[in-house]
């Protein structure tokens, strides 16, 4: 591996995805010396065994389900103007995706909407785009206010906007927790044309910023609506819903049409026209989905397996708790490999620092939890490993939908061990499709053993060094009672807006 004395040859493997695009050229690792493969127990085997009966695969590519074709529709016919149009060339927008079809003719009539789509279905530019047009017209401060699940969804809206906006200039403002409050008073006071902001710290500026109202909004927007709710922010919606105009146009984006959904809904939107391109859970038909069943002992060796399998390319690793995204991480570069971990449990600058250094490719993979699943705008990854599988269909949908994006193809792989059959084969039968097989060689995973078992001592190692550095600092800082004016305070309302 990369940094490494020891070198590592592994056998070309034929994967099934080779029958449908040309093989990547990719960084192989060699190795001299073969340790001993343990044999798989057999009741791991048996159990993949039986589910693989249970779900027999045909050769072909499998599809959850074919959305429709890509329309042939320009910008131009949706009744977009030409600025915009340009814009939209230069982001290299080939062509309307089928919720920006749907959506963007409803919205330019001036109607409220509610969108149901799927994950990377170009849905920001759905509702960012009919904004920008009625800006253009009527260019006036706090005119669109975007309300986000995540600062990380928050800051990427933003980017979209300024992209698809440059030529009009667009002014914008993100108003998110973990970021000093008075920067975000100062922005505000300049009146941006768009405020994307998470719940909590908008509230937090309409009670205590001198001077900010949303008295005159004309357009709210509230992306990943079911998400927003799910965290929780329901009261802290309805607080924003009674400052703002009543006479307003009003877009609910979401993934599901919950029952928490349609009664925000009916509470906030104005005879909405109904827009949706996917009316069941799916992934996308450029998806080529794998399954690997293996023992929960090896499970760190067939990790870096994959990764290795995939050397060069990006990839996304979900894994389950904060902890193992820490770890994974270190694991990975004790063996040379380019990983940043992501998880709700780093600050808002280290979390911004990972993504930015995973979109400059300066990183290469990123060992998530579930905070990255939803709206991260990372238009090419090419593989999603799902370490700890996903606890539901909805939650695997999601991750998986970080691939395969707007037309691209891409590859997900999910690891299921002895006690994840049950779980996977729910998944399976939710999706309505048949998950083949990761084709590999045994032998050829578990040569990674030696050097894996050395890297995981290596990494608990820098773990606990890390721990009690921490712990150190902590007691440092404490003086008895009253040291510190912050000393046994509550998480604030922004702090909850993490994981």
């Amino acid at each position: 591996m990369p940094g490494k004395d020891k070198t590592v040859k592994r056998r070309k493997t034929d994967h099934a995805a080779a029958a449908t695009e040309p093989e990547a050229s990719l960084s192989k690792l060699q190795i001299e010396e073969k340790a001993a493969a343990p044999e798989v127990s057999e009741k791991v085997t048996k159990k993949a065994d039986d589910a693989a009966e249970k779900a027999p695969v045909e050769e072909d590519v499998e599809e959850v389900k074919r959305v429709e074709e890509e329309p042939k529709k320009t910008f131009k016919d949706l009744g977009v103007m030409d600025s915009l149009c340009e814009a939209c060339d230069k982001l290299n927008f080939k062509a309307p995706t089928p919720i920006q079809v749907e959506s963007i003719p409803v919205a330019l009539t001036g109607k409220d909407l509610i969108a149901l789509a799927e994950t990377g279905s170009g849905k920001t530019a759905a509702f960012a785009i009919p904004i920008l047009q009625a800006l253009w017209d009527n260019p006036t401060g706090y005119f669109a206010c975007v309300l986000a699940p995540t600062r990380e969804l928050a800051f990427q809206i933003a980017e979209q906007f300024e992209a698809l906006g440059g030529n009009i200039g667009v002014r914008c403002a993100v108003i998110v927790g973990g970021m000093a409050m008075m920067e975000q008073a100062v922005a505000l006071g300049k009146k941006p044309h768009i405020i994307i902001a998470t719940p909590g710290r908008l509230v937090d500026h309409l009670e205590n910023t001198k001077g900010f109202s949303l008295k005159n909004l004309k357009y709210l927007v509230m992306d990943e609506a079911d998400r927003l709710l799910d965290m929780d922010f329901g009261p802290v919606i309805d607080k924003i819903l009674k400052v703002i105009p009543k006479q307003r146009n009003t877009y609910l984006f979401s993934a599901t049409m919950t029952s928490k959904v349609e009664k925000l809904q009916r509470a906030s939107l104005n005879s909405p026209t109904k827009v949706s391109v996917s009316s069941k859970y799916q992934t996308v038909s450029t998806l080529i989905q794998r399954i690997l069943f293996i023992p929960l002992k090896d499970k760190d060796t067939y990790l870096v397996y994959l990764v290795n399998e995939y050397a060069g390319q990006t990839i996304i690793i979900f894994a389950r708790t904060v902890s193992e995204t820490n770890r994974l991480s270190l694991l990975l570069r004790e063996l040379g490999f380019k990983a940043t971990p992501l998880n709700g449990d780093m600050s808002q600058s280290a979390r911004l620092g990972s993504l930015n250094k995973f979109k400059s490719g300066s990183k290469n993979i990123l060992v998530a939890t579930d905070v990255a699943a939803r709206g991260l705008d990372i238009p090419s990854v090419d593989c999603v490993i799902n370490f700890d599988l996903a606890g539901d269909s909805k939650t695997y949908i999601h991750r998986v939908g970080r691939t395969a994006r707007a037309g691209r193809s891409g590859r997900s792989i999910a690891i299921v061990t002895q006690y994840d059959i049950e779980l996977f084969l729910r998944i399976e039968k939710a999706l309505g499709v048949k998950i083949p097989p990761f084709e590999h060689e045994e032998e050829d995973v578990l040569i990674f053993s030696e050097r894996v078992g050395e890297a995981q001592r290596e990494a608990i190692k820098k773990l606990k060094e890390e721990k009690e550095k921490r712990g150190n600092r902590k007691g440092g800082r404490s003086g008895g009672l009253g040291a510190g004016k912050g000393a046994g305070k509550k998480r604030g309302r922004d702090d909850r807006e993490e994981e």
